[in-house]
């Protein structure tokens, strides 16, 4: 694994678990580990599973070059613990196939595996999530975190109502039906 980057664009203390840092993906530094996650079983819904290490790269080079997509390492006390990513709607494939407001900021997120030697915590995925929410809605522009989720993907939906989201409609993306769901300001 590379090492651990040390400029966070936001950090805050997850009551119970450690400190939550958020980086942004470096390509180049990450490849391996983003390769690794998103190519996992259980990132089934993140839809890169068939990906290679060159696409993966290419993706997140991609998303890296735009100031409209961003991408972060969540990190808990030094070790990766989640993929975070932002994008403004109006300037993605996804506003077109629901209400997108001038405010809105989406957001994608895939927990990484537990840290080696250490088993899955009860409730750290809502304390990972409540630290995204908390670094979105530092962003005076932002009015309205929405984000659509595979319509299948039941436990990510669960996630999100508990957090406080609204369930909008269910929308047909090109590549798979996603629910759509929404926290205002």
């Amino acid at each position: 694994m590379s090492p651990t980057p040390t400029t966070a664009v936001h950090t805050r203390l997850a009551p119970g678990f450690g400190t939550v840092r958020l980086v942004p993906v470096d390509p180049e530094r990450d490849i391996d580990l983003l390769h690794g996650w998103v190519t996992e079983e259980r990132a089934r819904f993140w839809g890169m599973g068939q990906a290679d290490r060159a696409r993966v790269h290419e993706i997140y080079a991609y998303l890296d070059s735009l100031d409209t997509h961003h991408a972060y390492l969540a990190y808990l006390d030094d070790h990766p613990t989640a993929l975070f990513q932002t994008y403004r709607p109006e300037a993605d494939p996804i506003g077109d196939f629901y209400d997108a407001r001038p405010g809105d900021t989406g957001i994608h997120l895939m927990m990484g595996p537990a840290a080696p030697g250490t088993a899955p915590r009860t409730g750290y995925t809502a304390a990972v999530l409540s630290v995204f929410v908390d670094f979105v809605l530092s962003d005076p522009a932002c009015l309205r975190v929405v984000a659509e989720p595979d319509a299948r993907n039941s436990r990510a939906i669960e996630r999100l109502v508990r957090t406080g989201f609204t369930l909008g409609p269910v929308v047909q993306l090109p590549d798979k039906p996603a629910q759509f769901v929404y926290l205002e300001r």
